[in-house]
């Protein structure tokens, strides 16, 4: 029935069409929009997932990217490739501030441990698999047992094809269930990437602001056996070769042109609860914003006088620093708004309509009731540990995950927990290895004394005393004496060292038992407990699913009945957003907003050092306009950025934007710091993302780094 009402809603979205992170399958009811916008493909063609252009889009796992050659060169932002580039970077070789080129398959170098490349090849809807009919019967742990047995079995039946990742990801609150597979290539390797002063220009203080001159692109390659299998990291493996590639637009774009993205957006949040908004931003962001600005005091008063140290944590301030802006600019937008009081008033529309039909009533009513309690619930929880969560070790962390995984592996792989089956084991060891190039004992001893400080000081009622015991926090203590507690904590470990760290992932639980650690006896004592927290967290989840499914339902029906079009926030699955090349009037500055940057504008910012230091060479090839044929004709420049009315959000970073005949055209990986609530609170008029324009790319490939070699590849010469 819901899969009718979705259809329905859908077909009555013409008023909204650039609104909307659409999945693949629901655009042939859009299909008119598109075409109205200057789609020039068949819309048709966009749903099939193994042809083109969707089947040379791949994710990450955290970011978007697409396949740019037929020997597997993958396109994708600067800051998706940065943690790669900082695992190989050393002060001696720093790749951060110098960039890097391979100059051919010989001189690539291996991603950060765990990079992915994931090639999307079906997407099913499990929904009745999932939700069966005993299922829907249960409600609390039960329910959320019954859920994941169900998750697990068609994730092992898919993943019975050798070198893929299934997952079943969840739509409308947990109405729908689709089966998403992908091939899961392991072998990843970092081709170029431009100085931080292009790649990163503008850094920090240019974030998420217009005008923007950052070249926020960089390349990776996918390798395979040599039978074309995904694999491990061999020198023996060979460049993947994709069914599909992008084609290099033969124009450059303009102005009011069309534009689509294609990627795997993160997380959206526009069918949340007023109660979630108002505790969401009154409370959640705020301390988020806190908290990450004291994390980057502390991160920058500990590593400056070690380089090594800094480029260890490079990765994790770019990221910190990214989600401190992007949430300090929502609170900033919310402020003064009524987005509360009109997501106030429609819920208690929705309340009034679902009150009018006593059978609307009867199905819907007490559910919209409970999922207003439970959110409460959880709201409260998240509160309770917000501080308690920051105030563990990185090691104890560590030791947690290990000691699980050493229990989980005494079952059989289907009764495990999700996280810690067989598929599960090379994300461990990965993040295991991961910790060599970004962990350090001072800075981290440094954060976790931060937090636990404020943790500490909680009377002894709110604070975890499991936690408190593992690790000798008792009332009344002082900083001095958590410092104290935190050193013969660290100091009687050996799990700051990798050799030691990577041989407890083949333990037994009874070597952990026996184990004289600090983390790892520490581990051992927050097992039970961790447990008990889970099982009430999962009793609280399940009775959230069944709520939480039942107020979408009624939501999609409801919206449905005012004409107006409902699609799933994003939850990490392929989407695609369409829209138009589009500066806007007045901006949030006051001033008028120009569609594009030029060169031009880098040279003007450019300081010679900091987050404005432009190469050398970009700089002189701008001064004696060395531009080539990447100029545009109308601004007579090459073009650094454009905006969009494109719908995205994080994870889009690295989607390929296309032109109307779906040739490549740019990468998004930006949004405007006004517009960035529209993952909250979509508004067309506002909304605007960034786009590195691709003429930009291809002229510092061939005019700053001499990229030659991928150039000819992309067919770009």
């Amino acid at each position: 029935m819901h899969k009718t009402l979705i259809a329905l809603a859908i077909l009555s979205s013409a008023a909204h069409a650039d609104e909307g992170m659409w999945m693949p399958q629901q655009l042939p009811q859009v299909a008119k929009q598109l075409k109205a916008a200057g789609l020039k493909l068949d819309p048709a063609s966009l749903t099939k997932l193994t042809e083109f252009p969707a089947g040379a889009i791949v994710s990450l796992g955290g970011c978007s990217a697409s396949f740019v050659s037929p020997l597997g060169l993958v396109a994708t932002n600067h800051h998706c490739v940065y943690g790669s580039v900082a695992h190989n970077s050393t002060p001696e070789r720093n790749l951060l501030a110098n960039g890097f080129l391979a100059h051919n398959l010989g001189e690539e170098l291996p991603a950060a441990p765990g990079s992915r490349i994931f090639v999307t090849k079906a997407v099913t809807n499990v929904s009745n698999r999932i939700i069966t009919a005993d299922v829907a019967k249960l409600s609390g742990k039960q329910r959320g047992d019954a859920i994941e047995k169900n998750l697990k079995a068609i994730q092992a039946e898919c993943e019975k094809d050798a070198g893929h990742r299934c997952t079943v990801s969840s739509f409308y609150g947990g109405l729908e269930y689709y089966l998403i597979k992908q091939l899961e290539i392991r072998d990843v390797r970092l081709v170029h990437a431009p100085p931080e002063g292009v790649g990163k220009f503008g850094g920090d203080t240019d974030n998420w602001m217009w005008p923007r001159h950052t070249g926020d692109y960089g390349f990776y390659r996918a390798y395979v056996s040599k039978d074309g299998k995904a694999a491990d990291f061999s020198k023996d493996n060979v460049p993947y070769v994709p069914q599909h590639f992008l084609k290099l637009a033969k124009e450059g774009v303009k102005e009011g042109d069309f534009i689509m993205a294609l990627g795997y957006p993160g997380r959206t949040n526009r069918h949340r609860l007023p109660s979630e908004v108002a505790f969401t931003f009154d409370w959640n962001y705020p301390a988020f914003v806190k908290a990450s600005a004291e994390s980057l005091a502390i991160i920058a008063d500990t590593t400056k006088d070690n380089k090594d140290t800094a480029l260890k944590y490079a990765s994790q301030v770019a990221g910190i620093n990214n989600y401190y802006k992007n949430r300090q600019g929502m609170l900033d937008s919310y402020a003064g708004s009524d987005m509360l009081a009109r997501k106030t008033a429609e819920h208690e529309a929705l309340k009034t309509w679902i009150n009018a039909n006593p059978a609307r009533k009867a199905e819907y009513a007490a559910d919209i009731e409970a999922v207003e309690r439970l959110i409460a619930q959880r709201d409260a929880e998240v509160k309770r540990d917000f501080d308690l969560e920051r105030s563990k070790p990185r090691l104890l962390n560590t030791a947690r995950m290990l000691y699980r995984l050493a229990n989980e592996n005494t079952k059989p792989d289907a009764e495990r927990k999700s996280g810690y089956q067989v598929r599960d084991v090379p994300r461990i060891k990965s993040s295991v290895a991961a910790l060599v190039r970004n962990y350090d004992e001072k800075v981290d001893k440094a954060l976790v004394l931060n937090f636990l400080s404020k943790y500490a000081a909680q009377p002894a009622a709110a604070r975890n005393a499991a936690f408190d015991a593992a690790i000798g926090i008792k009332d009344g203590m002082g900083k001095a004496e958590l410092q104290a507690a935190l050193d013969q904590l660290y100091a009687g470990s050996k799990l700051g060292d990798a050799a030691e760290r990577n041989s407890w992932i083949e333990r037994k639980p009874d070597d952990f038992k026996a184990s004289n650690d600090s983390f790892i006896k520490a581990a051992v004592a927050l097992y039970g407990p961790d447990l008990k927290s889970e099982a009430e967290e999962e009793e609280l989840g399940g009775k959230l699913q069944q709520a939480y499914a039942s107020y979408m339902k009624a939501k999609i029906a409801y919206m449905q009945s005012k004409g107006q079009a409902v699609y799933p926030d994003a939850n990490s699955t392929l989407r695609v957003t369409f829209g138009q090349i589009a500066g806007r009037t007045p901006g949030s500055d006051g001033t008028n907003w120009k569609a594009f940057t030029t060169v031009e504008g880098v040279a003007a910012k450019a300081t010679g050092q900091g987050e404005f230091n432009a190469p050398a060479a970009q700089l002189k090839a701008i001064k004696a306009k060395e531009y080539g044929k990447y100029a545009d004709p109308k601004l007579k420049s090459v073009p650094v950025a454009y905006l969009a009315t494109l719908d995205i959000t994080g994870g889009n970073s690295g989607s390929a934007a296309l032109n109307a005949k779906g040739e490549w055209i740019g990468l998004a990986f930006d949004g405007t710091l006004d517009s960035i609530i529209s993952d909250w609170d979509f508004n067309k008029a506002m909304t605007r993302d960034i786009q590195v324009d691709l003429r930009y790319i291809l002229w510092n490939m061939k005019h700053v780094d001499h990229a030659d070699n991928l150039l000819k590849e992309m067919n770009a010469e």
